[in-house]
């Protein structure tokens, strides 16, 4: 049975996975899961992902949930080089250290500023009051900060002078306010040379195909049929406003 991943590219954590295997040349077969309808919770997905959530990863009769773990393990498994995960002890602990943060760090901040921007008073009708999008945006901005001034400092890349898989992992948090029409670039040279060099990277022919979806989400939110995501409404509300 052939690798199996389990995604939705309007996800962060599922762009890191997918971008690391291709970037990589790691087979698997695409397993398309709409959040949007719901699909992590039907009973078949249930199977390969008791947490219902993606990104999830099927290999033999081997299942794992999560993104950094199914990373981790695509690495060691398919032995990608040692830049995106160092042997390095202190590099390593640079990239365990980003990973650890970005959890409630930066990723919590851009899903916000994409729901409040766009999903709720765009799509789901509902007005989203100016104090809250004022300390949104301060909390990404605070954090944007962050990754600027702790995890890059002078350096090209978080943790040094090489890509890794932080930098995989902060450009997919960081891209996402742009699918709302925030550009987090726009003023920040540092951050937009960075962003260049993790494009360059990863080949913007890659780079543009994984984000395809999340820049295009203004559009294509348009032709989406409001009802499909009342099951999502009173979460979203209860979690951002």
């Amino acid at each position: 049975m052939a690798l199996e991943l389990y995604l939705d590219l309007f996800s962060q954590p599922c762009r890191s996975v997918y971008m690391f295997a291709k970037k990589n040349q790691i087979p698997f077969e695409f397993q398309k899961i709409s959040l949007m309808e719901g699909e992590q919770h039907g009973d078949q997905f249930g199977k390969i992902s008791k947490i219902k959530k993606v990104p999830a990863m099927r290999d033999g009769d081997f299942c794992l949930g999560e993104s950094i773990p199914i990373m981790l393990y695509l690495a060691e498994k398919f032995q990608t080089p040692d830049f995106w995960y160092p042997a390095d002890l202190q590099r390593r602990a640079q990239i365990n250290e980003y990973l650890s943060w970005q959890h409630t760090g930066i990723r919590m901040y851009g899903s916000k500023m994409f729901w409040l921007r766009l999903m709720l008073p765009k799509v789901m009708g509902v007005e989203v009051p100016k104090e809250k999008m004022d300390g949104a945006l301060e909390d990404l901005n605070n954090a944007l900060n962050l990754i600027e001034e702790k995890f890059l400092q002078d350096q090209p890349f978080i943790g040094g002078d090489h890509m890794s898989l932080a930098d995989l992992v902060a450009i997919v948090e960081i891209m996402q306010p742009l699918g709302a029409g925030l550009d987090v670039f726009d003023g920040r040279t540092k951050l937009s040379a960075w962003r260049d060099r993790v494009q360059a990277f990863m080949g913007k022919e890659l780079f543009d195909e994984a984000h395809q979806l999340i820049l295009g989400a203004q559009e294509s939110m348009k032709q989406l049929d409001p009802s499909k995501l009342e099951h999502l409404k009173p979460r979203v509300i209860r979690l951002f406003l």
